[in-house]
């Protein structure tokens, strides 16, 4: 009876290892096309499927944007409201947003500038026009 189990457990391992190689070898190109489907933003190959420059992304999101104010102003038209103004919704939505700690910092260093400025015997600059001349450089560039 011991020769027979040590039989029958050598032939279930053989045969397990056997199972698994086969299995290892027809499922494995299986496991290489998870994430290549139909939905997925991959073409087969390691790169994305579509090459989008900032500028397309930039245009794509600026359409959505538009659509989006449009289907506000189709609402508005609906509950009998004003529709607002689409162009000018985009130019506000464009413009950079201003944290107000960092117009406290422009605010300071502008005024660490006029006092270097008063030691140095210059007239000192109009601190409100300078914080705003300085946020503007910042928008634009």
């Amino acid at each position: 009876m011991q020769d027979a189990f040590g039989i029958v457990l050598l032939v279930v391992v053989v045969l397990a290892a056997i199972v698994a190689i086969i299995t290892l070898a027809g499922f494995g190109r299986a496991y290489d096309q998870i994430g290549r489907g139909g939905l997925s933003l991959r073409d087969g190959s390691d790169r994305p499927a579509r090459d989008a420059t900032p500028a397309m992304a930039s245009a794509e999101r600026d359409e959505e944007i538009r659509q989006m104010l449009e289907a506000r102003n189709a609402r508005r038209l609906r509950q009998g409201r004003e529709p607002l103004d689409v162009e000018a919704e985009m130019a506000a939505l464009a413009r950079p947003a201003i944290d107000p700690g960092l117009v406290g910092e422009i605010r300071d260093l502008v005024v660490a500038r006029n006092a270097r400025r008063a030691r140095q015997g210059k007239e000192p600059l109009d601190v409100e026009a300078e914080v705003a001349r300085r946020l503007r450089d910042l928008a634009e560039g």
